[in-house]
């Protein structure tokens, strides 16, 4: 496929460090202040328990012990030689600040090239961002923090229980501006409340706030969620795949086509979930979105043109 459809994450690392680069995620033994207490106790209601790190190790290993099993495992079976080390599972800046200094020194290791933070909006401190610029310095090592935001209407956060706002999402999205970190922007297109409007609403602010990144989820309904119970109920509706394929690249239209796109949608083990993706693998879904941009002539800032 040799047109431009939209800006891929594969080849923004190949370009950038010159090879193929593997994501090894990272599971830590965390919580959430919207499990704990802090801010709530059921969560967002679209994650479980297991929290999103479905890819990753035990817990039970340390952070380098899993990265060395992880890249000997990816390295034999795909020729891999560089990694980016993926804080992947709830909050990832949500714990004692000694204990996030020790975790993410111990992801410092021969051929990881990159490190990724997820977190929330409202749980990002300086201190977090002065500690990773002063790595970045000494071990010339880059960072990347990963912000979930969800949804850029209010009421639809209110609605899954986010515990933040999108002025929160806006003002973490300043101060990590203040250092030399890219940004990765977590977005779920197919919300029960959001709307193809929404969709191209998440773009547009995407494309002010200047976020280098951005991450497709498709809504999954997790075992032991809270939507589980919604959705068993019948009291919540997620839109069609036609629907979701349509706003993906309504998305992608209004989106800067200079903004790095990870991924378009989610992957989830079926055992764990009792909807996924429209029992459809998420690769055929991916075609059908590439395809239909195609042969309709569509692409990554096609409509954001006329916005400059």
């Amino acid at each position: 496929m040799d047109r431009f459809l939209y800006n891929r994450y594969s080849d923004y690392l190949k370009k950038k460090y010159g090879q193929k680069v593997y994501k090894l995620p990272i599971n830590l033994d965390i919580t959430c202040p919207n499990r704990d207490g802090t801010i709530g106790t059921e969560g967002c209601y679209f994650c479980s328990d297991l929290g999103t790190g479905f890819e990753s190790l035990e817990n039970k290993y340390t952070v380098r012990q899993q990265l060395i099993k992880n890249m000997d495992y990816i390295g034999k079976r795909y020729g891999a030689k560089k990694f980016i080390a993926y804080f992947q599972n709830y909050t990832n800046t949500y714990m004692c600040f000694e204990d996030f200094k020790c975790y993410i020194i111990d992801a410092i290791q021969k051929d990881i090239v990159e490190i990724d933070i997820s977190t929330r909006p409202d749980c990002l401190g300086e201190q977090h961002l002065e500690f990773l610029q002063s790595l970045k310095m000494q071990y010339n090592i880059n960072f990347t923090i990963e912000l979930g935001l969800q949804s850029s209407n209010d009421d639809t956060l209110k609605a899954i229980n986010r515990g933040h706002s999108v002025k929160d999402y806006i003002d973490s999205v300043k101060l990590i501006k203040k250092y030399d970190f890219d940004l990765c922007t977590h977005l779920i297109l197919n919300l029960p409340s959001d709307t193809s409007e929404d969709a191209i609403k998440s773009a547009k602010l995407m494309n002010e706030v200047q976020t280098e990144q951005v991450k497709l989820h498709s809504l999954y309904i997790a075992k032991g969620s809270v939507f589980e119970k919604l959705y068993n109920e019948n009291k919540i509706v997620i839109c069609s795949m036609e629907e979701y394929i349509e706003r993906v690249i309504l998305f992608l239209e209004n989106l800067n086509p200079e903004i790095t796109v990870q991924r378009l949608l989610g992957r989830v083990p079926e055992e764990q979930t009792i909807f996924c993706n429209w029992k459809t693998s998420w690769w055929k879904i991916q075609e059908q979105i590439e395809q239909k941009m195609i042969s309709e002539n569509r692409f990554q800032g096609k409509q954001y043109q006329k916005y400059i």
